[in-house]
């Protein structure tokens, strides 16, 4: 007699965006009516698709890397990369979906970055990162729309932010060398000027993770021209001939990485290939800022929604899974895990969005002073304080599913190694947190601006949980600006606590968002969950300013 052996029910996604009541209630308070009303059905679609087809289709595609073949049959440097199918679908999709689009056709105004990035939040956790070409693409025609080089917006804009997919282009951001990744002024790659007057660059990129783009923003020192970063300029190459043949770029492999596997990152040679400078032969590491914000705002919004989707995935597992006689959703412990894991990813939520908002007020020029201080902060603390949560809270989605978290063909494995690159892309969490400290200037009024949209978000919360958590918002960061205030005038002690600092910040206003949604639901909706959500935030490590004894950290890191 054969015994049939127990299967346990895998979890399964409905839509994602009907059942995603974070966005939703969000987009309620957030949005007009009629703005909302419009939007809605597109965000439904998207949904559907990235808890159907596009999720389905992930799992089946796991294990289709990019592929690089560097030689034809009879010995000709091809050096073709073929791309996932799920990749191939996602850039058609992208494309009519309008995910970078939607931020450029002026539809909504102040409110087109807010329907975009609603978009990005829901396709990015099924489409295995192809979010991160799209982030390029964004941060590209953004610095190009602001270059005031007509002629370069004219030849690209169009297509980097078309709904059609055989015009829509994606772009690269190639500035990684073997010198280094944060420290880009030590750039060797150097562009010379030919008899025929064009800029020819020559140098090898380490890193480049949309190899497969049809154009790309990188950097390069002009002969002549100074070490360091404004001796580097910004130049605007498309990546291939006429003939789809590439421009004189060699592609030397691909990264074999620890996460983000389908992103096809390619270590290149730049063998005298055609480039236009996008605005003048210095100052590149400024002139590139557009983009770099942008990409680290897509890095936030990824790290939100990936956490999203991990949440999503344990607690429909939770429902399913039997043990000790009862499942999962009725035992106290693993509901508590769960809770933690929930007020985690509602506050990276908030916290995102609110820097969306923010993007979308500048872009459509009706930003306050004040708010345009807060954003030039806002940009680096977003990014390093969820890509932290991200990871985090991934690792105990793994393990909320036991030994199957740990099984690559479940598909749950990915999350945590593919929300790894968000603390690190983009900038560190350690380079964010000195460039949160450059960002803050000798005035200091984007710590200002933070401490007075703290104070804004809590001045009408009326319920006494709230207030009480609202309290620990305001200790903290008062607590920040006292450390930042008795340390300004010592150098080590400042970058020592940095990312200290920086935590404490973004997640004080972090906690402040989700309160300030929360009052909102209580009113509106009668929900009390987003309240439940901030109350449990608050008591997590809101507050992290310590004092730091540098002897002790010497001795700890330093020689062996």
């Amino acid at each position: 007699m054969q015994i049939q052996p127990f299967n346990q029910t895998p979890p399964t996604l409905g839509n994602q965006f009907t059942d995603d009541r974070v966005l939703r209630s969000y987009l309620r308070r957030i949005l007009p009516p009629e703005v909302l009303a419009e939007v809605e059905l597109s965000l439904k679609e998207m949904g559907r698709l990235a808890g159907g087809e596009l999720y389905q289709m992930q799992l089946a595609d796991r294990l289709n890397d990019p592929v690089l073949t560097q030689w034809d049959p009879w010995g000709n440097r091809i050096d073709q990369i073929e791309v996932s199918p799920l990749w191939q679908m996602a850039e058609r999709l992208a494309a009519e979906f309008g995910v970078v689009a939607a931020a450029y056709e002026g539809k909504y105004g102040r409110f087109d970055r807010t329907y975009q990035f609603a978009l990005v939040y829901l396709f990015h956790p099924s489409t295995d990162v192809y979010t991160c070409p799209l982030a390029m693409t964004d941060g590209a025609a953004r610095t190009l729309v602001t270059s005031g080089n007509q002629e370069l917006i004219d030849r690209a804009v169009p297509h980097l932010t078309s709904r059609d997919p055989a015009q829509f282009w994606t772009s690269g951001q190639w500035m990684t060398e073997s010198t280094g990744g944060s420290d880009v002024g030590l750039s060797e790659t150097i562009a010379k000027l030919n008899a025929q007057e064009e800029w020819l660059l020559v140098g090898r990129k380490w890193f480049t993770s949309a190899a497969t783009s049809q154009m790309t923003l990188t950097l390069a020192r002009p002969e002549g021209n100074p070490p360091g970063g404004k001796g580097l300029a910004l130049f605007y190459l498309e990546t291939k001939e006429a003939d789809g043949s590439l421009q004189n770029i060699e592609v030397l492999r691909l990264k074999d990485k620890l996460g983000t596997r389908k992103v096809p990152t390619a270590e290149l040679m730049l063998t005298g290939t055609t480039a236009v400078p996008v605005m003048g032969l210095n100052n590149g590491v400024r002139n590139i800022v557009p983009m770099l914000h942008l990409t680290r705002t897509w890095n936030s919004v990824s790290a939100a929604s990936f956490m999203r989707r991990g949440m999503a995935l344990a607690r429909n597992y939770a429902q399913k899974r039997i043990a000790f006689g009862a499942p999962l959703s009725e035992k106290p412990l693993h509901l508590d895990t769960l809770a933690w894991m929930q007020a985690e990813t509602e506050a990276a939520f908030h916290l995102t969005f609110f820097l969306v908002e923010l993007i979308g007020k500048d872009e459509a020029e009706v930003i306050s002073e004040e708010e345009a201080h807060l954003l030039r902060l806002l940009t680096s603390l977003a990014k390093l304080t969820t890509g932290k949560q991200a990871v985090a809270v991934n690792s105990e989605v793994l393990e909320a599913f036991g030994g199957a978290g740990y099984v690559e063909d479940t598909g749950l494995p990915l999350l945590l190694r593919d929300s790894q690159v968000l603390s690190i892309w983009e900038g560190t969490t350690n380079v964010l947190s000195l460039d949160a400290l450059r960002a803050l200037g000798q005035s200091g009024e984007p710590l200002l601006a933070l401490s007075n949209e703290i104070d804004r978000c809590l001045e009408l919360v009326t319920d006494g949980r709230l207030q009480t958590a609202g309290s620990v918002a305001q200790t903290a960061v008062a607590h920040a600006m006292n450390w930042l205030q008795n340390n300004f005038a010592n150098r080590d002690a400042l970058e020592a606590g940095a990312r200290r600092f920086a935590l404490t910040l973004g997640r004080s206003l972090a906690l402040a968002k989700l309160i300030e949604q929360a009052q909102w639901s209580l009113d509106v909706e009668g929900d009390g969950r987003p309240r439940a959500a901030a109350c449990r935030f608050a008591q997590t490590a809101i507050n992290q300013i310590q004092a730091i004894n540098l002897e002790d950290a010497l001795a700890l890191a330093g020689d062996l």
